[in-house]
């Protein structure tokens, strides 16, 4: 993205063709099964069971686990999605606050360096 558009053709832009990060994509997943499989772990811990007996409980574990996840995710993106839709109509209603930035070379930004003696 460029630095002399304005706040609102930045806001306009949208996703144009990104995708999510492909971590961001399995998130729920990667943490869902060690969680599914511990809880279950921990539930025969606790009554004194095998590690592993009634698999059944491991794979309702994991599959809760992500569905739950999974839930918490798209509550995200739906929070974060109206937060931009925000954010866009008050920069569409006031545009003086956001004035289009000057462009600066990288020189005018920093001061030299000078040591000290």
């Amino acid at each position: 993205m460029s630095a002399h558009l304005s706040a609102i053709d930045l806001l306009k832009l949208g996703d144009e063709d990104r995708t999510k990060p492909f971590l961001n994509q399995i998130w729920p997943y990667v943490i869902g099964v060690p969680f599914g499989i511990g809880s279950g772990i921990m539930m025969n811990f606790g009554t004194r069971r095998p590690i592993f007996s009634g698999i059944q409980k491991h794979i309702l574990g994991v599959a809760g686990w992500c569905a739950l996840l999974n839930y918490v995710q798209n509550k995200r993106n739906e929070y974060f999605a109206e937060k931009d839709a925000v954010y866009r109509h008050y920069v569409e209603l006031h545009p003086e606050d956001f004035p289009i930035p000057e462009r600066k070379k990288l020189a005018d930004v920093f001061e030299p360096w000078v040591p000290i003696r």
